[in-house]
This record gives structure tokens, C-alpha cells and sequence, in this order.
């Protein structure tokens, strides 16, 4: 379990550095990062997708805008 919860976390850590221009690319980084999240800890992927585009997009317009532009 411990090195699914690992590679769940690299996964998302990879996923969330990619930003992308706009806030559709965002989203999608960020959906791709939380289904492979959910994948690896065998939680429900559909869940992950939006908890994955949601934060993405947030993080990169509200957190980090200065670099995801």
C-alpha cells in the first residue's frame, strides 16, 4: 500500500507541475493527474478527475499564476 500511496502521490505532484496556458489545459493536467491518482489507490477515478481538474485549475489561477502563464 505504501508504494501505491507513493507513486498516487508522484503522480499528482507531476500532473499539478504541468499548469498549462490556459484553464481548459489546466483542467485537463490536472484530470489526468487525479484519475491516475485514484488508479494507483483504488479509489473511484470519476471522483479523482474532478478533484484532480478542480485543484489544478484553482492552484494555477488563484495560487501560482505567475508561473502557469
Amino acid at each position: 500500500m505504501r508504494i501505491k500511496l507513493s507513486a498516487a502521490l508522484l503522480v499528482a505532484a507531476l500532473g499539478l507541475s504541468a499548469c498549462g496556458d490556459t484553464p481548459l489545459e489546466q483542467g485537463v493536467f490536472g484530470m489526468g493527474a487525479g484519475t491516475g491518482a485514484a488508479l494507483l489507490t483504488g479509489a473511484d477515478p470519476v471522483t479523482g478527475a474532478i478533484v484532480g481538474a478542480a485543484g489544478n485549475v484553482a492552484y494555477c489561477q488563484y495560487v501560482n499564476q505567475a508561473n502557469c502563464r
